[in-house]
């Protein structure tokens, strides 16, 4: 035999050698993923799935809210779907999510690890924490709210003092159609950074400003089909290039932002006088040094301030963005609004929160448009703390739930019309405010979210004193949209109003 045969043979055997390995290795991760995530008996139905991959590609990327709530007719109000590798339980309609979260509130109050959120923020603060660190965090930031005035008059004095300087940018318009994102996004962000910094950020601070646009940015980079990979598949797709990877360059980004603030409040902190969260966070940590385990220490205020701005600041400024859209889409809705605050508060004071049950019809917009709105429409991701059943399926300790919210919104068995805007869905035949049960956009049971009341204050004083002295219109020769962007957050297409003064506010 030849030189050259004895080589040729060589490479060939070991070609061979490298085809039958690389066969055995995706043959092994078939079969292990197989039994890994095969289905317990009596576990809920679900479409079929693609080895590895799962039934992520099936869904509609740009809609998958509206795909899952259509699914639900073929496979029922509680079916399953294979994320990755991962089989998950989706819950559908008002009377299971309601069975599930408040009749089995304990059972389903878990958060199952997010390979995402771990890389940003170890999972820390209060979002993406669970078990006994969870319950500190949560514990702490409801009381440390409370005592900034969260419910109370003094934050109510901060939101009005913030119209202030909203109500002056927009006048600085006059007249002319802008975008109002980056103006709602600050003063709405402005009231998370007076409990948190102590102080508000001008509308014009670049450096802010640039924060806001990166956390707004990875929050839509987060509800895209590359994070569900990476949540699926982290020891690979950390090494791939895509826009999962910008997704992590952007929540550094604000992570660097907030422990600059946060190390500003180092140099001045006086532990007898704490003047904002960030003060009374390293006052915990010192009283909670022997107790490792609650998790407070200076990185994990970070993260913690990370939750707070991130849940905070977008899910609010969104849905008075989307306010704007459907007082212009709905101008005749948008006229009983402001005959009514007219009628109730006039035009020499600024609403208050006191106003509320005096306004009905006002209060009952606002509902309908976080109903309509959908901020949040897949909730965030739960899993079971032990062995239960829904609905007559058996679902394991551990199983990744997904709550979707967009089918309680819209419960063809809850609401009258739930297609269409209608604030008589707040309404009874005497015209007093009522809440129906199925308005659960802040989710329910012991994950609901704990900035409800805060959101709420903010929307009803944001929302009245707007339209007390404004008229929302769409620019000239264009009409309102109802296009979204599906991330975190349903967030409207980028769209352009003008604020015309009202002639009692000129």
């Amino acid at each position: 035999m030849t030189l050259f045969h004895r080589i040729f043979s060589s490479t060939s055997i070991e070609w061979m050698d490298t085809q039958s390995l690389l066969l055995f290795l995706f043959l092994f991760l078939l079969i292990s993923n197989h039994i890994r995530n095969r289905r317990p008996i009596n576990f809920p139905p679900g479409p079929p799935s693609l080895p590895l991959l799962g039934s992520a590609f099936g869904l509609d990327r740009k809609q998958p809210h509206i795909h899952l709530t259509q699914m639900s007719r073929r496979y029922g109000n509680v079916f399953s779907l294979r994320l990755g590798g991962l089989n998950s339980v989706v819950v559908n309609s008002y009377s299971v999510v309601k069975e599930a979260l408040i009749d089995q509130a304990d059972v389903f109050s878990g958060r199952p690890p997010n390979p995402v959120f771990q890389r940003i923020s170890k999972c820390q603060g209060v979002a993406f924490n669970d078990g006994y660190s969870w319950k500190q965090q949560r514990r702490f930031m409801l009381s440390i709210l409370r005592n900034f005035g969260v419910g109370k008059r003094s934050l109510e004095s901060k939101i009005k003092e913030e119209f202030t300087f909203l109500h002056q940018s927009m006048m600085d318009t006059n007249g002319e159609p802008f975008d109002a994102y980056h103006l709602i996004n600050n003063a709405v962000s402005n009231i998370i950074c007076s409990l948190v910094f102590g102080k508000r950020f001008s509308y014009t601070d670049e450096k802010f400003l640039h924060m806001l646009n990166v956390m707004s940015k990875g929050l839509q980079l987060h509800g895209n089909v590359w994070a569900q990979l990476y949540n699926a598949y982290p020891g690979v797709m950390k090494f791939l290039p895509g826009p999962h990877q910008e997704l992590f360059s952007c929540f550094k980004q604000v992570c660097a932002f907030l422990r600059e603030e946060i190390d500003k409040h180092r140099t001045d902190w006086d532990p007898l006088v704490p003047r904002d969260f960030i003060d009374c966070y390293f006052n915990e940590i010192e009283k909670r040094k022997d107790d490792i385990e609650a998790g407070f220490h200076e990185e994990g205020l970070c993260h913690f301030v990370l939750d707070l701005f991130v849940a905070g600041t977008e899910t609010t400024s969104t849905t008075l963005l989307w306010s704007f859209i459907y007082m212009m889409k709905y101008p005749e809705i948008q006229e009983k609004v402001q005959e009514e605050i007219d009628r109730v508060i006039g035009h020499s004071r600024r609403p208050n929160m006191s106003d509320r049950p005096n306004l009905p019809y006002t209060d009952a917009v606002i509902h309908e448009i976080q109903r309509m709105g959908n901020i949040v429409p897949l909730g965030v991701l739960r899993k079971t703390n032990k062995d239960t059943t829904l609905k007559g399926y058996f679902l394991p300790k551990d199983t990744q739930i997904i709550f979707n919210l967009t089918s309680v919104l819209f419960d063809e068995t809850q609401w009258q019309t739930p297609y269409t805007f209608n604030p008589l869905h707040f309404l009874n035949a005497q015209g007093e405010f009522i809440k129906p049960d199925a308005f659960l956009p802040f989710s329910a049971g012991k994950r609901i979210c704990p900035g409800e009341s805060l959101a709420r204050m903010e929307l009803f004083l944001f929302f009245t004193s707007l339209l007390q002295v404004f008229s929302i219109c769409p620019p000239a020769n264009t009409k309102a949209s109802l296009e979204f962007k599906f991330g975190i957050t349903l967030c409207p297409k980028p769209f352009k109003i003008t604020a015309v003064p009202r002639k009692h506010h000129q």
